[in-house]
């Protein structure tokens, strides 16, 4: 499996910019899609924005795109999300997770990390 370790996540007004980042180890080969998901309070987990690894090719939720972007470095092994123009409904944690080669289905994502909380006050 990847090991996934996100941050950057903290508070900052509507209409600012916050970049998370998600630093990959152990079997950092595998990857072949990763992804920036959300969980506000009392709400399901939602999906951000997507990246195929190898390729770049990108795909963003509705809610975000034009306000997001998602970004690699393959040498560093690391996820990023550029959020600018934050919202408040943009308030949640925030998790990377990776979907292996060799997956069934590109939506089959069995690496987690932790989550990095992003508040947008208003």
């Amino acid at each position: 499996q990847v090991q996934l370790v996100e941050s950057g996540g903290g508070l900052v007004q509507a209409g600012n910019s916050l970049r998370l980042s998600c630093a990959a180890s152990g079997r950092t080969f595998s990857i072949w899609i990763m992804g920036w998901f959300r969980q506000a309070q009392g709400k399901e987990r939602e999906i951000v924005a997507t990246i195929n690894w190898s390729s770049g090719s990108t795909y963003y939720a509705d809610s975000v795109k034009g306000r997001f972007t998602i970004s690699r470095d393959g040498a560093k092994n690391t996820l990023y999300l550029q959020m600018n123009s934050l919202k408040p409904e943009d308030t949640a944690v925030y998790y990377c997770a990776v979907v292996p080669r060799g997956a069934a289905s590109s939506r089959d994502y069995d690496s987690w990390g932790q989550g990095t909380q992003v508040t947008v006050s208003s």
